[in-house]
């Protein structure tokens, strides 16, 4: 696999100890490589809200290692010192709702993950206008997020996720209030930028509409993993 993506071995969680020991991830292995788009797909309680938390660093795995974007996060214990700067400098993140913040325009929505990690506001700002450009949003760009439709709404937010220009991107059931015709826009949107930017993408989801477009597919079951191919092409 190449060095910039994903990669997952012998991830595991356990919650609690003795006979109360619930183990949520069992020895998980995945990989992503950069560019790709693979998706994640399981019963409610299989494990995957857990695997993206461990993923996005938000909750310590009880073993196991993990790889981001060439930098080993975890092996048996953190290995950076500091998560938050960790999860703004090497991930970015899509949810289900956009989360834009309301009292800022669409491009400072954009732009704010750059700012805070340090660029100047006027070069965040442009690298906000490329983006938005990328994602045929720019039109909108001082608009107020209440102002957007909802697809616009989550373009913007998959801007505001690759700002930092991140090696990996998280996204949690990002088609979930969308209708058929805009879920596949942003599935495809996501594998444009994949492609455009290197980044490896794990899409959580439970859509039916757009499970056939994944080339790969990693199914989550009592906590253990196991790989299909994709019926999907990733809109080549």
């Amino acid at each position: 696999m190449a060095e910039n993506g994903i990669r997952i071995e012998g991830l595991s969680k356990r919650y609690g100890s003795g006979d109360r020991a619930v183990d949520a991830l069992k020895s998980v292995d995945m990989h992503v490589e950069p560019g790709e788009v693979i998706g994640l797909i399981g019963p409610s309680g299989s494990g995957k809200s857990t695997l993206l938390k461990c993923l996005g660093a938000v909750i310590e795995p009880t073993a196991g290692q993990m790889v981001l974007g060439g930098k080993t996060i975890f092996d048996d214990g953190w290995k950076v010192g500091d998560l938050r700067s960790l999860r703004r400098d090497h991930m970015g993140f899509v949810f289900q709702a956009p989360y834009l913040i309301p009292f800022l325009d669409v491009t400072d929505n954009v732009a704010l993950p750059s700012m805070l990690a340090g660029t100047p506001n006027k070069e965040a700002r442009r690298l906000a206008t490329t983006l938005l450009e990328a994602l045929d949003v720019a039109h909108r760009a001082d608009a107020m997020p209440s102002q957007l439709s909802g697809g616009e709404q989550q373009r913007v937010a998959i801007a505001r996720g690759l700002v930092n220009q991140p090696p990996v991107i998280l996204a949690d059931e990002p088609t979930a209030p969308l209708d058929s015709e805009r879920a596949l826009a942003v599935i495809r949107i996501l594998n444009d930028m994949a492609r455009r930017f290197e980044t490896a993408i794990i899409v959580v989801t439970h859509d039916e509409k757009i499970i056939p477009t994944f080339k790969r597919i990693y199914h989550i079951r009592d906590g253990v993993t196991y790989e299909e191919e994709g019926e999907g092409r990733g809109f080549e």
